[in-house]
């Protein structure tokens, strides 16, 4: 929505199946960013004429629903925008700079369950016989086994905040006139309390898609956020294993759900087949050095 100024807004009316809370949450956490980092590139809520963040409405078919205003910015969504060094980088100091104004917001909502969350892939293994070719149920399961005995169990012991855990290509959008700058970070709806280093994992995952060395391409945005915001060794060695369980937890999701839902399989499966070419170019290489080359850079966080 356009106002007569010119100022740009977003209405946005919530699935009548998103909770109430996660509602709230989203824009509870929008509001603490504008007190605490109010440069950062994120939507803020706008209030309605009895200041509330929302408005309870009702459907056509009688479903109760949720009305809200957010302010708008514009940009393009980086699947449609080239990625380059500078661009990996830009993304990790923002995203560092997200986690460093969230470490101190705490909202009831943040501990909801979610499915997409990489400290609890360990909770989709029995969608893995829903993988219809054999070896990739093995490379799952082998994963799986791996996740559930080393990486879970050093996952409490790791730093923990809200985190926006959505960090994919089509969530941040880049300015279109310069396309190495953030211009917005969108969609706080899978936002939850988690391990942080989970944050930069997941964000990581939606770089392992572009020429050669897409290993590398993912160590360029891990590097810089280490710049910014230093990962502690225990961290860093759960790192791989992160950014296989957000690789693992598409797989695994869109399958299940594309063999629920034909009739939009071609949204559910969008970023399928990027995560089995990921998790495929992993298993290619031992362990230790697919996680030396998604580390390189963080020794001083710089890549250049």
């Amino acid at each position: 929505m356009t106002a007569p100024d010119g100022s740009q807004f977003l209405l946005k009316i919530s699935n009548p199946a998103e909770a109430r809370e996660i509602v709230h949450l989203q824009n509870a956490v929008l509001n603490h960013l504008k007190e605490a980092a109010p440069s950062l590139p994120v939507p803020h809520p706008v209030a309605a004429l009895d200041g509330r963040y929302h408005t309870d409405i009702s459907l056509a078919d009688g479903r109760a629903s949720i009305l809200r205003m957010l302010t708008f910015l514009p940009g393009t969504p980086l699947v449609a925008s080239p990625r380059t060094t500078a661009l990996r980088q830009a993304l990790g100091r923002c995203l560092a700079s997200l986690d460093q104004a969230l470490h101190d917001f705490v909202h009831p909502a943040a501990e909801h369950d979610l499915l997409w969350n990489v400290a609890a892939a360990h909770r989709l293994a029995g969608m893995i016989d829903s993988i219809a070719d054999p070896a990739r149920r093995v490379l799952v399961r082998r994963f799986m086994d791996h996740y559930e005995t080393n990486t879970l169990p050093a996952l409490t012991k790791l730093r923990a905040q809200v985190i926006h855990n959505d960090f994919n290509l089509g969530n941040v959008l880049v300015r279109p006139d310069r396309t190495d700058e953030v211009a917005a970070i969108i969609d706080f709806g899978d936002v939850i309390h988690g391990p942080l280093v989970g944050e930069i994992a997941t964000a990581a995952a939606y770089q392992l898609v572009d020429g050669p060395d897409p290993l590398r391409n993912a160590a360029e945005m891990i590097g810089a956020y280490h710049g910014r915001l230093q990962l502690e060794p225990s961290e860093q060695a759960v790192m791989l294993d992160l950014v296989m369980a957000r690789l693992v937890i598409t797989v695994l999701i869109t399958e299940w759900r594309a063999t629920r839902y034909p009739e939009n399989r071609a949204y559910i499966m969008r970023n399928n087949g990027l995560a089995w070419a990921g998790l495929d170019h992993i298993d290619q290489l031992p362990r230790a050095e697919a996680s030396r080359r998604l580390l390189q850079f963080c020794q001083s966080g710089d890549n250049e």
